[in-house]
């Protein structure tokens, strides 16, 4: 919809300026003007990037390809550009031609009706037109149409000096018509140097001045984020590319990660609707992470997990146990490395002086093929759990017991409940003292999982 009305827009445009152009020449040659000429000469440059901006708005809002990865938006100001080089070889000709008419020509300045007539007729048109281009430019963040806007809106000042000429050359001063000529000519290089200078901070990636600070300063407002490491603003065409690599604490997960980047996206496209971002995050180590995360983090940046992370002190020298859990496949020299790897990597991050122990396991596998057992073998396995169960006297109400057998070993989980006072530390206390009983009582018991519940909920 929106390449159907800059289209539509711009070629109105070639139109227009052609009709002026062949009028005002019309004009110019028959009452000798240099002033009308001039004019001439700035709409026959209209018509020129007229046409050019067309067919660029034609080609701009093709989609990206594989040749073309940020699309073909920079097509509107490679046009622009070619425009700015016709304003400024137009008003190299004009003046030119008023030194020439000053200095070594007599001509002769007839002020006809049709001739001022053509002139206010090329104001109104050239009004109609910077309106109707300024509007759509907006609409469609097109450069190329801003542009072609710029020019029509160049030639209401240029024909108005003109007119005024005119009027006093009609009043014996002839000389008026050669002043506004090079008013317009002026005029066209100042307009030539603004969109020249735009144009070219566009063709060479250079942001919208302030536009890099709002993008950071927006991205800095999320929650989460601790501070832009990069922030790369690239404006092609109507759309601005933007490339973000954001410091974010390295303990975080990647559900948050998404929700901190999906955040910053929203936020950025408030002041940047038209923004495609690329925004990538950084883990950052921050002082305040405890040594159970430390710990964590170490692994996991190994590809490695731990668990029953225990830290305690002794006389001032910090001493950390855990488990970790390797590829059960590898031989226990492999594993030893593996270990003394990790426990180096932990040194190094957390402080020398502390001691490590390790104990090392085989890595879970992910899913486990199991099948049901018979109702006599769950019964009695059922009966052992409750049994060992009352021998401790917080454990209440075991129920929901499930038991799968996989590779010949058992799996176990079930339900019991505690008061409801009762802290986590000593019900983790209880929990894993059952589950050495069951362990230690029923044969092949692989896994036992107890979730624990208050008494009364």
């Amino acid at each position: 919809m929106k390449s159907h009305q800059k289209q539509t827009v711009a070629l109105s445009s070639v139109f227009a300026s052609a009709a002026l152009t062949v009028l005002k020449l019309t004009a110019g040659l028959l009452t000798g003007s240099i002033g009308i000429l001039s004019e001439a000469a700035h709409s026959a440059l209209d018509f020129g990037a007229a046409l050019i901006t067309y067919f660029a708005v034609k080609f701009a809002d093709n989609p990206p390809d594989k040749e073309h990865p940020y699309g073909h938006g920079k097509i509107e100001n490679v046009s622009a550009l070619i425009a700015t080089g016709l304003l400024f070889a137009t008003s190299i000709w004009i003046i030119y031609e008023v030194v020439q008419r000053l200095l070594f020509k007599q001509s002769e300045v007839e002020v006809t009706w049709y001739a001022i007539a053509i002139i206010a007729i090329s104001i109104v048109v050239d009004f109609s037109r910077s309106r109707a281009l300024s509007k759509v430019a907006k609409e469609t963040k097109s450069h190329a149409l801003e542009a072609d806007a710029l020019h029509f809106s160049s030639d209401i000042l240029s024909s108005s000096v003109v007119l005024i000429g005119l009027l006093f050359v009609s009043a014996g001063i002839p000389i008026a018509d050669s002043l506004a000529a090079i008013f317009v000519a002026i005029f066209i290089a100042l307009i030539g140097v603004r969109l020249a200078r735009r144009t070219i901070d566009v063709l060479i990636d250079a942001a919208p001045e302030g536009l890099t600070d709002k993008v950071i300063e927006s991205a800095k407002k999320v929650e989460g984020v601790i501070n832009i490491e990069k922030a790369l603003v690239r404006p092609v065409g109507t759309i601005v590319f933007i490339d973000l690599v954001v410091k974010v604490s390295r303990t975080l997960t990647l559900e948050s990660i998404q929700v901190i980047t999906d955040r910053i996206e929203k936020r950025i496209r408030k002041i940047i609707p038209e923004a495609e971002m690329n925004i990538s995050t950084k883990p950052l180590s921050l002082n305040n992470e405890t040594i159970i995360e430390q710990v964590q983090m170490v692994a996991l940046n190994n590809k490695l997990s731990v668990h029953d992370i225990g830290v305690y002190s002794v006389k001032d020298i910090k001493h950390i146990s855990f488990h970790l859990e390797v590829d059960s496949k590898i031989t226990i020299e492999e594993a030893h490395k593996t270990a003394s790897r990790i426990e180096d990597e932990i040194k190094e991050e957390i402080g020398k002086d502390i001691e490590i122990e390790i104990h090392i396991e085989p890595a879970r596998a992910e899913v486990v093929e199991g099948k049901d057992i018979s109702k006599n073998e769950r019964l009695k396995i059922s009966e052992g759990i409750l049994n060992l169960a009352k021998n401790l006297e917080l454990v209440k109400d075991i129920h929901n017991i499930e038991i799968k057998k996989a590779q010949n070993k058992l799996f176990i989980s079930f339900h019991c409940r505690f008061d409801n006072k009762t802290s986590i530390e000593k019900v983790h206390d209880l929990s894993t003292k059952l589950e050495y009983l069951i362990k230690e009582k029923i044969d092949n018991a692989q896994r036992i999982v107890i979730h624990p519940e208050p008494l009364s909920t």
